[in-house]
């Protein structure tokens, strides 16, 4: 039963405190009415005996603490899901703002989901290809799988994750023939032009129709930002459990996610963490990435892509560090490889991807997949320390083996790495460049790949 009350005890930014109250529970929504007659929704985030401590979404600018009335709706934040959801633009708390008016709703959830029962999770093994050969072939992502992508401002981040959205697909191909994939993508804290670019790429690039878009716009609410990531996992798992699809989620800006759970956590006064954050960002974080996966005996699948920009490039900041602890790897941006031009600049030492060798070989990818991947990675290490060597001692004093090492360097960063923001190369034309790569090194050199597959695919070149 909803119950009102009138006036309230303290306003503290975006949190307001009402006294005397009873029967209130924590995540329950409540309706706010300004002496106007405006109403702002908010969600009770603490309970201090007779005490609620509520965060509103909208901010607290005009609250009165006489005349504020605050509606208790008796149930936790839900979101109206249904099919219709795809091809539409939704605000961070779930409201269309594509001018498309209302849908029919299909079926209400609790934008905080349902526990997964560990047991009834099924171990991911299958390939997505985003059509990008450095996460393909060395970063392999898996239907199943969450695998953060870390970068810094300024690196085109935005970029990939639109490239990734219009490009990837689940190889099974009757999976995607059907209609069986779908992209949630979330925003949360992004400027005006970026949502429009968001927006503008998908339109363009005709796939609007399998995208569910959260904005949370820069302007928007900080508290709103809370709710946004929640509100995209619940769409991606009524798509993924209830009609059988392969759902991708992309959330960008986990940092300012964590930015914005560190303002409400300093207004309520709780003792700060690592660089001002609250201690349970782990476990807060750990509640959004642990929603992706695969369930025993469902058809569909939640896939995470989160985007994360690491504040001065610091990959020990806490949310790329505790985010690196809770996910399957990561794909890390380089500024030097940005820098020189190069795009998407994915530094890929420092990258990984923990349950590729469980999607990648023979019926998966390509036989060859796992030996080529594992060599690619040897002969850029060498070039790492053939660099540094010529740095002392100069290019010309290099070995003959340094030298070929270093132009191996080159053209697979010019070759490889780079690619088009519209190239989309499918996972053969993947493979095949890596060993047209590889044969501009002696054969001698290739020790991570046995002879059968060598005698396969391998072929010297020159340059």
């Amino acid at each position: 039963m909803a119950v009102e009350y009138v006036g309230l005890n303290n306003i503290q930014g975006p949190l307001a405190v009402i006294d005397g109250i009873s029967g209130a529970s924590y995540e329950e929504m409540v309706t706010v009415t300004l002496d106007d007659g405006t109403k702002r929704i908010g969600r009770i985030i603490e309970m201090l005996g007779s005490k609620a401590v509520i965060q509103v979404f909208e901010g607290t600018s005009g609250l009165s603490l006489e005349n504020t009335r605050t509606r208790l709706s008796g149930e936790p934040m839900r979101i109206s899901l249904s099919k219709e959801m795809l091809g539409r633009t939704f605000d961070g708390v779930g409201r269309p703002i594509d001018g498309l008016g209302e849908y029919f709703a299909d079926e209400i959830r609790d934008v905080n989901g349902m526990p997964i029962n560990p047991v009834s999770r099924v171990y991911p093994n299958n390939f997505i290809q985003t059509g990008i050969s450095s996460i393909d072939c060395l970063a392999t992502l898996i239907r199943g799988q969450k695998l953060p992508i870390f970068s810094g401002d300024g690196m085109p981040h935005d970029n990939l994750a639109v490239q990734i959205a219009r490009q990837a697909k689940v190889v099974d191909s009757e999976n995607d023939k059907d209609g069986k994939f779908a992209i949630v993508f979330a925003a949360m804290g992004v400027k005006h032009d970026v949502a429009n670019y968001f927006k503008r790429s998908f339109e363009e690039s005709g796939v609007l129709n399998k995208v569910v878009m959260f904005l949370n716009l820069s302007n928007d609410p900080v508290v709103e930002r809370i709710i946004t990531p929640r509100c995209a996992l619940t769409a991606a798992e009524y798509l993924a459990f209830k009609h059988d699809m392969h759902v991708l989620v992309i959330l960008t800006d986990m940092t300012s996610y964590a930015e914005a759970l560190r303002e409400v956590s300093s207004a309520k006064g709780e003792i700060p963490s690592r660089k001002g954050f609250p201690g349970y960002l782990y476990s807060d974080l750990a509640s959004l990435y642990e929603r992706a996966g695969i369930i025993k005996d469902a058809k569909g699948s939640v896939t995470q892509v989160p985007i994360l920009t690491m504040p001065n490039d610091d990959i020990t900041h806490p949310v790329p560090d505790l985010t690196g602890y809770i996910t399957e790897g990561q794909i890390v941006l380089g500024r030097d490889l940005s820098l020189t031009g190069v795009y998407p600049p994915v530094s890929i030492l420092p990258s990984l991807s923990r349950l590729m060798k469980d999607g990648i070989g023979e019926g998966y990818t390509r036989e060859d997949h796992p030996a080529l991947a594992n060599q690619l990675f040897a002969a850029y290490s060498r070039v790492e320390d053939a660099k540094s060597l010529a740095s002392v001692i100069g290019e010309d004093e290099l070995s003959d083996i340094d030298k070929k090492y270093l132009a191996f360097g080159k053209a697979f960063e010019a070759q490889f790495l780079n690619q088009g923001i519209y190239e989309n190369r499918s996972i053969e034309e993947t493979l095949d460049l890596g060993w047209k790569l590889l044969g501009m090194l002696p054969r001698t050199e290739l020790g991570r790949v046995t002879d059968d597959i060598l005698d396969k695919y391998y072929a010297p070149t020159e340059g």
